[in-house]
C-alpha cells in the first residue's frame, strides 16, 4: 500500500523551503504530486545568517530559531497542501531535512546542527514527523553528508555510468557506475555552487542570484583569478568529503570583494567559472559519460553553459530540478519508517550502513 507523504528541504542557497507532496509504493517507486516553495524573507535570512556566523551567532538566537523555524517548516507542509487540495489527515508522515546552520565533518568529534523543531511541526500538522537525518551517519563515524545518494541509487541505476549533479548552494555529485551495487556508489560536494555568484550579486547588485546568467555573460572570465581559484585544496581533495557555508560562505565572499580589483562583471563571471570546473574536474577521473544536473543553479545559462564546454560527455536537465533533495528526504523517511538503512558508507564514509533519523509523534 503506498504512502502519502511531504518531504522537506531547506538548503546552504537560504532562498527557501522546498515542500515535495509524494507517494510511494512498496517498491519505492515514487511520485510527485504537487510542490511548492515557501520563500524565506529577509529577516529570517539575516537571523540564518547570524546563527551561521560565529561571531554573530548566540545560544539565545540558535534556541529561537530552532522553534521559529519549526513554525515555517509547518507552514510550507500547510501550503503544499493546500495548494493540492489534500487534507493534513491524509498525510502518513512528514519528513524534514531542516536547516543547517553548521557542519563539522572533520577533527576529534564529527558533529551537525540542523534547525526547524520536529516537535512544533509535528503538533501543528497532527502529523509524525521524521527528522534528524544526519547524526547517525556520523555516530557510525560517516560525514553525514551526502545523503541524496540513496534516493540516486534507487532511482538512476543503468547499464552506464552516470552523474546526478545537484547545484544548490554547495555542488554535490553522486557517481553511479553501471550496474553498480549501493556499495559502489561514489559521491560527495564538489565546492561551492550558487553560494558564492549569490553572494556577489547581493554585495553588488543588492539581487539575491544572477537570474539566468546574465551578469555573469556579460563579464570576462580573469584567468589568473580562475587559477588561483582551482588551487583551492578542497577542489582536490579526495572523497569522502563535504563542506558548506562555513568554508565558501560571508568569509569567502568578503575576503574576494576585499583583494579583487576586477570589474563587478568579470569577478561574477570568473566564480561562475570557477564553480563549473570545480564541477567537472571532480569527476573526471571516474569515466562519467552523462550528467542530469537538479537544484536551481540548473537556472544560470551561464553556468550550464561553462559546465557543458568543460565535459566530453552529455549533461541534460533532470525530471525534479526544484523537487529532487525533498523527494529524496520523503524516501529517506519512508525507509526510516519501516526500520531499513539509508546511508551511503561509500559517499559518507561512515563504517556501518544504518538506519537513519529521529521519530516525531503528534499528541
Amino acid at each position: 500500500m503506498s504512502k502519502l507523504a511531504v518531504g522537506l528541504m531547506s538548503g546552504t542557497s537560504l532562498d527557501g523551503i522546498d515542500a515535495a507532496l509524494v507517494s510511494i509504493d512498496e517498491d519505492k517507486k515514487m511520485t510527485l504530486i504537487d510542490f511548492e516553495t515557501l520563500p524565506i524573507d529577509h529577516e529570517m535570512k539575516a537571523k540564518l545568517k547570524d546563527a551561521m556566523d560565529i561571531g554573530a551567532s548566540s545560544n539565545e538566537l540558535l534556541c529561537s530559531l530552532n522553534f521559529e523555524l519549526g513554525y515555517l517548516f509547518s507552514q510550507a507542509v500547510k501550503l503544499v497542501c493546500e495548494k493540492s487540495h489534500t487534507k493534513l489527515s491524509q498525510l502518513d508522515f512528514i519528513a524534514s531535512h531542516g536547516q543547517t546552520i553548521f557542519h563539522i565533518p572533520d577533527g576529534k568529534f564529527k558533529s551537525t546542527m540542523q534547525l526547524g523543531e520536529p516537535a512544533v511541526i509535528a503538533y501543528e500538522t497532527g502529523v509524525p514527523v521524521v527528522s534528524n537525518f544526519r547524526s547517525m551517519d556520523m555516530a557510525a563515524g560517516g560525514q553525514g553528508a551526502p545523503l541524496v545518494p540513496y534516493f540516486d541509487y534507487v532511482n538512476y541505476l543503468s547499464d552506464e555510468t552516470i552523474c546526478l549533479l545537484n547545484i544548490g548552494g554547495i555542488s554535490n555529485v553522486t557517481i553511479i557506475p553501471k550496474n553498480a551495487s549501493i556499495d559502489d556508489l561514489v559521491a560527495f560536494d564538489t565546492g561551492p555552487g550558487n553560494m558564492i555568484i549569490n553572494g556577489l550579486m547581493e554585495a553588488f547588485y543588492d539581487l539575491p542570484y544572477d537570474k539566468d546568467g546574465q551578469i555573469a555573460a556579460l563579464g570576462q572570465v580573469n584567468l589568473e583569478l580562475l587559477e588561483e581559484l582551482l588551487s583551492d585544496e578542497y577542489i582536490h581533495r579526495s572523497p569522502p568529503k563535504s563542506t558548506g557555508r562555513e568554508k565558501y560562505g560571508g568569509f569567502f565572499v568578503e575576503d574576494l570583494i576585499k583583494k579583487s580589483k576586477l570589474p563587478k562583471e568579470d569577478l561574477i563571471a570568473t566564480l561562475t567559472k570557477f564553480t563549473a570546473l570545480a564541477i567537472v574536474c571532480n569527476i573526471k577521473a571516474f569515466g562519467v559519460s552523462k550528467i542530469i544536473a537538479n537544484g536551481g543553479g540548473v537556472y544560470n545559462k551561464t553556468l550550464m553553459k561553462y559546465i557543458s564546454e568543460s565535459f566530453d560527455g552529455q549533461v541534460e536537465i533532470g525530471e525534479y530540478p526544484d523537487a529532487k533533495e525533498a523527494m529524496a528526504f520523503a524516501l529517506l523517511g519512508y525507509e526510516t519508517l519501516h526500520k531499513r538503512t539509508s546511508n551511503v558508507p561509500s559517499a559518507t564514509g561512515a563504517r556501518k550502513h544504518v538506519i537513519q533519523g529521529s521519530i516525531t509523534y503528534p499528541s
